[in-house]
């Protein structure tokens, strides 16, 4: 993770993560991370309670990643390599199910 305005990077690494996947919309996902971190890697201080909110098309394709604390936007960003992991989880063939079976027709 980097914080806005420093040069310091916290690399995190993944291991699970427990979601929440709600339709926003005719167009657009809401997905909700909680994630479980391997213990090597702490949360960087100045973080409390990571979530990591994503934003999805109805289709899957994933609009946007955004780490959460506290449930609010807060001033870090993730890394590349943070966000191929999340990117990996979103498009594994559970996660593209759960999103294909909220948003078809009933």
């Amino acid at each position: 993770m980097i914080q806005y305005g420093s040069d310091v990077i916290t690399e995190l690494k993944f291991v699970s993560f427990q979601p929440t996947i709600e339709r926003r919309n005719n167009q657009l996902v809401d997905i909700e991370l909680i994630p479980e971190l391997w213990k090597g890697t702490p949360v960087p201080d100045g973080i409390t309670e990571l979530t990591v909110y994503v934003v999805c098309t109805v289709g899957g394709q994933i609009a946007q990643i955004v780490p959460y604390d506290e449930g609010i936007d807060c001033e870090f960003q993730f890394t590349v390599s943070e966000k191929e992991q999340i990117s990996a989880y979103i498009l594994s063939e559970d996660i593209q199910g759960r999103i294909r079976n909220l948003t078809s027709p009933i």
